[in-house]
């Protein structure tokens, strides 16, 4: 397909029903083996049809991709919301950002959707990298660096740099918990929730206002 067609929009139904073909396909069979005639007949549409969405077979990677990273990054918004929300006093800070980070290693990283996203990435990683694909990996971290700036107006943190501090906070949290364990699920692993807690005990040890 030529790479200045105009896509279509088209139907929502028919659009998930491709995403959740292709989806399934890559991850059974893989990119190579998976061809648009079986991503057609899987979601019930024509060949014509997921070319018109998609472009080519490529581009329905990425949008695979995207469309379970999206996913994940609704899920973090909402924990954002539910836990970290309003808040313009220091006491039960940190009590705050731990039940934020279980949430995450329950809600998200216990997920079926992070489970299919890690397996689609490290699957085709090479493939996605030579397209120079940009994927939404960062979008977690600026979520959570939107909230430790707000965090650092209303006095509760010093963070000169809101993006470092959200890489450093994960990286304390889920980030231990996958080197030590090879897991952050901490709906299945109990060994989990002291990592978190030690974890956000130094991030805010380091970033707590005086």
């Amino acid at each position: 397909m030529p790479a200045t067609k105009t896509l279509r929009e088209g139907s929502t139904r028919k659009r998930a029903a491709i995403l959740s073909a292709a989806r399934d396909l890559f991850l059974a069979d893989g990119f190579d083996r998976t061809s648009v005639d079986a991503v057609a007949a899987k979601a019930g549409v024509s060949k014509r049809t997921v070319y018109d969405y998609f472009g080519d077979k490529r581009t329905l990677l990425k949008a695979v991709v995207d469309d379970v990273g999206q996913s994940l990054i609704t899920t973090i918004r909402r924990t954002l919301d539910d836990t970290l929300t309003d808040r313009t006093r220091a006491a039960g800070l940190e009590d705050a950002l731990v039940t934020f980070a279980m949430r995450i290693a329950t809600d998200m990283l216990g997920s079926a959707e992070y489970a299919t996203l890690q397996r689609l990435v490290r699957a085709e990683s090479g493939r996605l990298q030579r397209q120079g694909y940009s994927s939404m990996a960062d979008a977690p971290d600026e979520a959570l660096a939107e909230r430790f700036a707000a965090f650092a107006a209303a006095g509760l943190l010093e963070v000169p740099d809101p993006r470092l501090a959200a890489d450093q906070f994960i990286a304390l949290t889920f980030g231990v918990a996958l080197d030590r364990l090879g897991s952050a699920n901490a709906a299945e692993d109990a060994r989990v929730r002291p990592l978190i807690v030690a974890g956000v005990h130094t991030f805010l040890r380091a970033y707590r206002s005086a």
